[in-house]
């Protein structure tokens, strides 16, 4: 018996069993728990974030929108190109403030505060929503099929293709945002209270801190679109528009986180 979590909606094939959804959290909760800048080195950050963009930009890959019309083969092909540059990228920008602490000399308290505390957060979000979209940029060039209220498919459009890579690169640039910027900001709280006396007790709140953030955020970014979204006759191309009656057409969307 195959669950739906295993079975890709649109092309029926297996999804590996790490980029399952029910995998998600499991798998990107230890992740998001290595990247501390106060813990390791900038080399270290910039790999452990190559690996952590990695898995997220395969699991947008392989759970990603399946009804877009392309050679397989090439679509994939170009779908792997990219996102390997894509996460190259991201880990050595999410590097960069650990990289110029390093170097400089912060004489500034409010400086240090918005490079090493502030800036990781929206960076890491931002990164984390550029690698979905990259990988998911041929539904920009190649379309999604949109359907009518009852199913029937009416066409392939590039802009239902590009309103769904938005909304997913948004839900994703929320989620990991809100994870990695609340944290930091509590366990801040934390020590100037003193209420974790040593760094194995900080660690273990840091810990806790995230999972909650990550495992409630979760939920919260799911919900920011439908899982099928919807898209209005007046922002379809003119030969959609002109084959139907309907008012409001619906764009199948990945499963995501």
């Amino acid at each position: 018996m195959r669950f739906s979590s295993s079975v890709h909606p649109d092309t029926d094939k297996i999804i590996p069993v790490l980029f399952r959804p029910p995998a998600f959290l499991p798998i990107c909760l230890p992740l998001s728990s290595s990247l501390n800048p106060k813990l390791i080195f900038a080399y270290n950050l910039s790999f452990l974030q190559f690996v952590f963009h990695t898995y997220t930009t395969g699991f947008t890959l392989l759970n990603g929108n399946g009804t877009a019309k392309a050679e397989e083969y090439l679509l994939q092909e170009k779908q792997i190109f990219y996102g390997l540059g894509a996460v190259s990228y991201a880990a050595c920008i999410g590097a960069l403030p650990l990289v110029f602490m390093n170097r400089y000399t912060l004489k500034s308290s409010l400086t240090q505060l918005v490079i090493r505390k502030l800036l990781p957060a929206p960076l890491l979000g931002l990164m984390s929503a550029f690698t979905a979209a990259v990988v998911r940029s041929p539904e920009f060039e190649n379309g999604i099929e949109v359907m009518d209220r009852n199913g029937k498919v009416v066409g392939v459009s590039q802009k239902a293709g590009e309103k769904a890579v938005k909304e997913t690169a948004l839900s994703r640039a929320v989620l990991f945002g809100t994870t990695f910027f609340l944290p930091p900001v509590f366990t801040h709280f934390v020590e100037r209270a003193k209420f974790a006396k040593t760094p194995r007790a900080l660690a273990l709140v840091r810990m806790l801190v995230i999972t909650s953030v990550l495992a409630g955020m979760l939920p919260v970014s799911l919900s920011m679109f439908p899982q099928c979204g919807e898209i209005k006759r007046a922002d379809l191309e003119p030969e959609i528009v002109s084959s139907t009656e309907e008012t409001e057409f619906r764009g199948d969307k990945p499963q995501k986180p």
